[in-house]
C-alpha cells in the first residue's frame, strides 16, 4: 500500500474499480507519503486527514453498492489554494484573505469530486498569483523537489512541486500567464492549459472577474503522464451553469493530418541553447513517431500578444492591486506590480479587446494551416529560485523568457507543457499549442515524445 503514490492516476482508478485497491487504502497511501515528504516541500499547506479518509469511504461505499462511478473514483489529487473548495479558505496565499470560506466549490474542483476523486489538500501559490516563483507571508516558501535552488514555478508552483514529490496523482491549477505551465516545466511533469470555455472556472465567493480573467484564466490538470492529463481533463470539463464562458464542445475534434510546425526561436525569444536542444529532439521523437515536423522561421505575433495579456490581467484596476498588495506587504507582489507598471499603463480597454481580435484572427489561421505548433515553454531553463527579486535587470530577464506563456492565452488557445528529461540534471520540456477546443491534437503529440519519468523520490 505504501507504494501506490507511484502509480499513474489511470493506473490507480483502474485497480479501484475492479476492487484490487480500496479509495481508503489509495487515500491512507497519499496521506502517509504527504506526510512524509510535505515537510520538505511545503506543497500542501491546508488538508484533512479524517475529511479525506471520509471522502474514501463514500467512494467504497458506492463500489459496495454497484453504483457507477467516475473516471477518477478514489484517485487522490490537490486543490491550488486560489480555487474555491467548500469550507475551505481561498487564500490565494494573502494574509488578508485568510477567512475568506468558500461556500461552494469552484466548478473545476465541484468536477473533480463529481468524477469520485478524493480532495487530498490545499497546494501553495506566490501572493496573488502574480509570479513565477512561489513565496507569501501566510504559508511560505514551496521549494521545488527536483533542486530546492530552483523555483518551483508560479503560480500553481505547490500543485507542480506536489505531482512531482508524489503527493496526489493530480493537480489542479489555474493559468492565465503560465501557471500550470511553467510549475509543470520548473518540476519536471506534465501541465495542461485548456482552451478558454473547455473547463467551467470560476469563483463564487469573489463574485464577477475582470475582462482580462474572464478571456484568458484556465483551470487545469497538473500530472506524471499526459494520459493522466487526458482524463483529469474529461473530468474537469463537465458542464456547469457557473461559467457563461463555458462551451460544450467535444473532447476529440475531426481528425487531422500529423502535422506540426516546429519554432525554435518565436519573435526574437533567443532562447539558451538547452532549450533549443529540448525542442529539437522533441521534433526528432514526433518524426520518428510518424509525425510530419516542419521547422519554421517564426510564429504569429507573440510579443504584442503577450504585452496586451499583461495589459488586461494586471492593467485593468492596476491601482487597485497595488493599493491591495501594499495593505498585504508582500515583497514579491509588490515587486511583479511596481516592474509592470510601465507596460500596462496607461490602460485602453477598448483598444486592447480590438487588437485582440485581429492577433486571434491571426493565429486561428496559422493552426489551421499547422494543428499543432511545437516551441519552448521559456526562454530559459527554470530560474534560481526568486531570481525576479534580485534586481530591475533580473525582473525583465524573467519576463522576457516567458514570452510564450504570457502570448497564448490572450487568444484562448489551449497549451501543453510535456517535461522531455532533464538537461544536465535540470528539468527541461517543451509546449505544444492548437486551435481552440483542440486539446486533443496536444495530448496526441505529448504522448509521442513523453519521457515518462515517475517522480523522484525524496530522501
Amino acid at each position: 500500500m505504501g507504494e501506490l503514490w507511484r502509480l499513474s492516476a489511470t493506473e490507480l482508478a483502474d485497480l479501484i474499480r475492479c476492487r484490487k485497491v480500496s479509495a481508503r487504502e489509495a487515500a491512507q497511501a497519499a496521506l502517509a507519503r504527504l506526510d512524509s515528504v510535505n515537510p520538505k516541500i511545503n506543497a500542501v499547506v491546508d488538508y484533512r486527514p479524517d475529511d479525506v479518509l471520509s471522502q474514501a469511504e463514500a467512494v467504497d461505499a458506492a463500489i459496495a453498492r454497484g453504483d457507477e462511478l467516475g473516471l477518477l473514483a478514489g484517485v487522490p489529487v490537490t486543490i491550488k489554494i486560489g480555487a474555491d473548495q467548500a469550507g475551505f479558505a481561498t487564500t490565494d496565499g494573502m494574509r488578508l484573505q485568510r477567512d475568506h470560506l468558500a461556500a461552494l466549490d469552484n466548478p473545476a474542483v465541484a468536477n473533480l469530486r463529481k468524477a469520485g476523486s478524493i480532495l487530498l489538500g490545499r497546494t501553495n501559490c506566490p501572493t496573488v498569483s502574480y509570479r513565477w516563483f512561489s513565496s507569501n507571508l501566510i504559508h511560505g516558501d514551496t521549494t521545488n523537489p527536483r533542486d530546492a535552488s530552483l523555483t518551483p514555478g508560479g503560480s500553481s508552483s505547490g500543485a507542480g512541486a506536489a505531482v512531482a514529490a508524489g503527493i496526489g496523482h493530480i493537480a489542479h491549477g489555474s493559468d492565465i500567464a503560465g501557471s500550470i505551465r511553467y510549475p509543470a516545466y520548473a518540476c519536471g511533469v506534465h501541465g495542461l492549459r485548456p482552451s478558454l470555455g473547455r473547463v467551467p472556472h470560476f469563483n463564487p465567493s469573489f463574485g464577477g472577474r475582470s475582462i482580462g480573467g474572464q478571456i484568458a484564466a484556465v483551470s487545469g490538470p497538473l500530472a506524471r503522464t499526459v494520459n493522466d492529463l487526458r482524463i483529469s481533463l474529461a473530468a474537469m470539463s463537465a458542464p456547469s451553469a457557473l461559467d457563461p464562458w463555458y462551451a460544450p464542445v467535444p473532447l476529440n475534434g475531426p481528425l487531422r493530418p500529423k502535422r506540426v510546425a516546429m519554432c525554435l526561436n518565436p519573435d526574437g525569444l533567443d532562447p539558451v541553447p538547452e532549450v533549443i536542444t529540448a525542442v529539437a529532439d522533441a521534433g526528432r521523437r514526433l518524426r520518428d513517431a510518424g509525425w510530419v515536423v516542419e521547422e519554421i522561421n517564426d510564429t504569429p505575433p507573440m510579443r504584442e500578444p503577450a504585452d496586451l495579456l499583461t495589459q488586461l490581467w494586471l492593467g485593468d484596476g492596476y491601482e487597485a492591486q497595488l493599493a491591495m498588495a501594499e495593505r498585504e506587504g508582500d515583497p514579491g507582489a509588490l515587486a511583479c506590480l511596481r516592474g509592470v507598471r510601465d507596460k500596462v499603463l496607461p490602460f485602453d480597454l477598448s483598444a486592447a479587446l480590438a487588437r485582440r481580435d485581429m492577433l486571434t484572427r491571426e493565429w486561428f489561421a496559422f493552426l489551421d494551416e499547422y494543428p499543432v505548433l511545437l516551441m519552448p515553454v521559456s526562454g530559459e531553463l527554470p530560474f534560481l529560485d526568486n531570481l525576479d527579486l534580485k534586481d530591475d535587470a533580473s525582473f525583465e530577464r524573467v519576463w522576457n523568457a516567458q514570452l510564450p506563456q504570457l502570448a497564448i492565452p490572450l487568444m484562448g488557445l489551449p497549451a501543453l507543457t510535456v517535461s522531455t528529461g532533464p538537461a544536465e540534471g535540470i528539468p527541461v520540456g517543451v509546449q505544444f499549442v492548437a486551435a481552440r477546443f483542440r486539446e486533443d491534437l496536444c495530448l496526441a503529440a505529448g504522448e509521442a515524445i513523453e519521457a515518462g519519468e515517475r517522480p523522484i523520490a525524496m530522501g
